[in-house]
């Protein structure tokens, strides 16, 4: 089966059109280009012109083919009477090998008819000894390496011009990659704040109203009561500081307070209140060294994990004694809450699993490390973050 030819472009067409009458008009006017040492009949000088011309329809799908078969016809009409038009239709076929043929071709043709122009012109001067034989290498010049230099330089302009696109291209695309990344990165963030924001708070009211409807007693129902309201109205400024953070940063708004370890003694203050119906203590101990400086970053993550922790000890601990315990040293943040963990048949609270997910989050982003299971009938919550500000910036 014969390989199928390439339809040929409206262009070609067109120029092939125009070139072949050109010629035939030259032809039929006499108007010839060698007239004085033709070794042909008269109308052979057609015959390379009419392979030209139909070459001219392949310049774009076949330039290796269309070059190679366009020097031999261009060679032949040297020794016709020659046709203006033929050797016009073979530098365009020169010109279309560099721009549509392949890497190689495009970088290999200027330098070889280069070569070919200066090897004619030295050859003339040589055989001719005249200075008129520099016009052969002029034409030569003309004929095949002006169109390869044209067709390089377009070629460059052309790729640099791909390549600008490309890299524009590739930039917006990591740009857009960036912002997914931290629109996903800010999501989560917020994710997290939200769920330790509020989750120990509704886990309390949780627990607090199951109590009340379950046990029939004014005295625990109005106990119930007052700490399901603490804890919403505490939960209700967590949400308004939320909110906070949330604001165009551009926007004039009040400076909102950004939770520190100084404030444990307040939260497991509070975790007594919200455990004391469930058997639950809480014990702080606080073993860091005075006016110990810590970056912002890690008091937030260290009081959060503490602060997740208690709510998962409200909600599935054992009676007995929650113990909390915070360390400083060797530029090292340690964060310890060891829970009595028995066999309950439900919590009691419902819970999504995201706490956990939440504290080995905020510990890998700074850099720490955090793990959490069951030892002896405790469960075990520890995160060590790197408490050096160069290390928390990095």
């Amino acid at each position: 089966m014969l390989p199928k030819i390439p339809r040929p472009h409206r262009d070609d067409v067109l120029l092939a059109a125009v070139s072949v009458l050109a010629g035939l008009l030259l032809w039929a006017l006499g108007v010839h280009s060698s007239p004085s040492r033709h070794f042909l009949p008269d109308w052979a000088v057609l015959v390379p012109l009419l392979l030209l011309g139909a070459l001219e329809l392949l310049r774009r799908t076949m330039p290796h083919v269309t070059l190679s078969v366009g020097t031999v016809a261009v060679v032949v009409d040297q020794f016709t009477l020659g046709n203006i038009a033929s050797v016009i239709i073979f530098t365009d076929l020169m010109y279309a090998a560099v721009v549509y043929g392949k890497p190689s071709m495009a970088r290999r043709l200027p330098v070889t008819t280069g070569l070919i122009t200066v090897a004619v012109t030295i050859g003339s001067l040589v055989w001719l000894r005249t200075p008129q034989a520099l016009l052969i290498g002029v034409v030569t010049g003309i004929v095949s390496f002006a169109p390869a230099l044209t067709g390089a330089t377009l070629r460059n302009h052309r790729e640099a011009a791909e390549a600008a696109r490309l890299r524009a291209e590739q930039t917006a695309l990591l740009a857009e990659m960036d912002r997914s990344q931290a629109v996903v990165a800010e999501r989560a963030r917020m994710a997290r704040e939200l769920h330790d924001m509020v989750a120990n708070h509704l886990s309390a009211i949780a627990i607090h109203s199951t109590a009340a409807l379950s046990i029939d007693s004014p005295a625990t129902s109005r106990e119930a009561l007052g700490v399901i309201r603490e804890n919403s109205v505490q939960g209700l400024a967590e949400m308004r500081r939320l909110i906070g953070l949330l604001r165009d940063a551009g926007a004039e708004q009040e400076a909102v307070a950004v939770p520190s370890l100084d404030g444990l003694d307040a939260l497991l203050g509070q975790a007594r209140t919200n455990g004391s119906a469930s058997g639950l203590d809480f014990v702080l101990a606080d073993e860091r060294p005075p006016g110990a400086a810590l970056p912002a970053p890690v008091e937030l993550a260290a009081y959060r994990i503490v602060q997740e922790s208690l709510t998962n000890a409200l909600k599935h601990a054992a009676p007995g004694t929650v113990r909390v315990r915070v360390a400083h040293g060797a530029g090292l943040l340690t964060v310890a809450v060891d829970s009595p963990y028995g066999d309950r048949p439900d919590p009691r609270a419902p819970g999504s699993g995201a706490g956990l997910v939440g504290m080995r989050e905020r510990t890998e982003l700074l850099g720490g490390t955090f793990t959490a299971g069951a030892a002896d009938r405790v469960w075990q919550v520890r995160a060590v973050l790197p408490a050096e500000e160069r290390a928390v910036q990095s």
